[in-house]
């Protein structure tokens, strides 16, 4: 299975089933280490000393990704809401881009949903929703290449 997104003019929906816990989707989503290890989906790597994570309203998440030739852009965000291990709320504070990320208890694992909202015009693309795809299912074989995994 793979994630599906779409693109709504100013919103960007993907989502995707992963036979793991909400519990363990969680803790990937707010650990560093696994944040670098999927964040950059098939076009980026993300540098794992990158990553900053205060999560708490208020608090920064930050990271770098680093394209194929080099390039590296700074990706910061504030959380607005942290309600574990169901939702996760940040901002960035340049374009006033929200995220929610909701993690549901479903037969077999976990459905997940990342609604992007108030995307800026160089992010209402396909490409940007074909990128939001492959990092969800970069995070699906993390998760099934981590300890506590579930058999598929």
């Amino acid at each position: 299975m793979t994630a599906n997104s779409e693109l709504r003019g100013d919103e960007l929906i993907a989502k995707r089933h992963l036979p793991a816990e909400p519990e363990r989707v969680w803790a990937a989503f707010t650990s560093p280490a696994s944040i670098a290890a999927f964040w950059g989906g098939s076009h980026a790597t993300v540098p794992p000393e990158s990553v900053i994570v205060d999560l708490r309203p208020g608090g920064e998440f930050a990271l770098d990704t680093r394209a194929p030739d080099g390039a590296t852009r700074r990706l910061r965000f504030v959380y607005v809401s942290v309600a574990a291990p169901r939702e996760l709320v940040f901002d960035e504070p340049v374009t006033g881009l929200r995220t929610t990320i909701t993690i549901r208890s479903a037969s077999g694992g976990t459905d997940l949903t990342v609604h992007q909202r108030q995307l800026p015009p160089e992010l209402r693309t396909a490409q940007a929703a074909d990128g939001l795809a492959s990092i969800l299912d970069a995070l699906a074989v993390h998760l099934h290449a981590t300890p506590g995994r579930r058999a598929p």
